[in-house]
């Protein structure tokens, strides 16, 4: 009897000291968006995202317009993709944050949103890249990005719920955007 009492008054304790914390999301982040602006994460709670470190001197580069595409085939469904600009993979990301933004709306008329340059691996790594990371490791469970456009889908709820190798294709991934909105 009198261990019960100790178990439940140990139980009582750990339920107390877990109450107060939440589990984290996308939404607990800021970012800067590719004009130099504050941006909370929690502006798009509700929609299923797409985050993509992307840059315009890279073989992948081409996939903006697929990552276009997609965006443009399901944002009236509550589905959007967010540019993470990296200049980490091969220095394919130099320029500035204003020419970034340039060719992307000049060369595949990118309409999504687009960030600051950030680090998606390292000791400068965004803590929005480290979450992702930390919630979908990647091959083998090594959290490091391995290149650009590297994929993450979000839920509505603010889940990441699947990792995306920089080969995976936008039009791949249709079918689970689908499923989530």
């Amino acid at each position: 009897m009198f261990g019960l009492y100790k178990y439940l008054l140990f139980l009582m304790i750990v339920l107390s000291l877990n109450a107060g914390t939440k589990e984290m999301s996308i939404y607990d982040f800021n970012v800067k968006n590719i004009d130099g602006k504050s941006i909370s994460m929690s502006e798009y709670k509700g929609k299923v995202l797409l985050i993509v470190n992307v840059a315009s001197k890279c073989g992948f580069t081409p996939q903006y317009e697929g990552l276009e595409k997609l965006h443009d085939t399901y944002q009236n469904e509550g589905f959007m993709v967010l540019g993470f600009p990296s200049n980490q993979f091969m220095s394919q990301e130099p320029g500035t944050n204003q020419e970034i933004k340039f060719f992307c709306q000049k060369t595949y008329e990118v309409e999504f949103d687009m960030f600051a340059k950030v680090d998606v691996n390292g000791e400068n790594t965004t803590p929005l890249y480290k979450f992702l990371k930390k919630e979908q490791g990647g091959f083998m469970w090594m959290d490091a990005i391995k290149w650009n456009f590297t994929k993450f889908l979000v839920d509505r709820e603010g889940n990441v719920i699947k990792r995306y190798g920089s080969a995976t294709k936008p039009a791949e991934i249709s079918e689970d955007i689908q499923k989530l909105l």
